[in-house]
């Protein structure tokens, strides 16, 4: 007959064990997919128009820091806001940020070359035609972006212009990819915690 100590040690051990499958099962378990902060970035397929190749966003962009752009060439406000994620992409691109740009014209993909030739784009240009990322990342319009860190989870919903290359947004991505950047070149502190502060930086 167990004594009330080993009966207190038992419930113990079954209690540890029980807050321990928990914990795992928070930290390895699978997140639910979705595309709201905090969720696994859902998965999608587009073509590439540098190598003119369908790519899937996970085994493309899976294990880094990918600012998911949704835009259109007809879009005022995508072309405003492309400038910024150029300035923000030349200065992150060898430490290993990747930018992928969805465009969702219906029109012909000549169209999209002929903009980002005029912007000078040099990030990916990826290309919808169906327009169905519009679903799977439940859009409200254009531009629409998301920021994924290397886990594959969304850490930033942007809706509309924003300004990418914004002291704040250099400081969140280099955190997010682990490197530091020299002060003087942003003038702002920052960390991903304020990468879920919405609208703003």
């Amino acid at each position: 007959m167990k004594t009330a100590s080993q009966q207190w040690v038992f419930v113990g051990v079954i209690v540890a064990g029980l807050g321990l499958g928990a914990w795992a099962l928070v930290k390895y378990g699978p997140l639910p997919e979705g595309a709201e902060v905090g969720q696994r970035a859902p998965e999608f397929r587009a073509l590439n128009l540098a190598s003119k190749d369908t790519v899937s966003f996970r085994a493309e962009y899976g294990g880094t820091v990918t600012l998911v752009n949704v835009w259109a060439t007809w879009c005022v406000p995508c072309r405003a806001e492309m400038p910024a994620m150029q300035q923000l992409y030349d200065q992150l691109k060898d430490k290993g940020f990747r930018i992928a740009a969805v465009s969702i014209d219906e029109g012909s993909v000549d169209d999209v070359k002929a903009f980002v030739k005029d912007l000078g784009l040099t990030f990916d240009i990826l290309h919808d035609k169906s327009g169905k990322i519009e679903q799977i990342y439940q859009t409200t319009g254009v531009p629409e972006s998301f920021l994924v860190d290397k886990n594959g989870i969304i850490v930033r919903k942007q809706i509309g212009e924003h300004p990418w290359s914004s002291p704040t947004n250099q400081r969140i991505v280099a955190e997010l990819l682990g490197v530091k950047l020299n002060p003087a070149d942003t003038g702002a502190t920052a960390s991903p915690a304020e990468v879920r502060r919405g609208p703003g930086g």
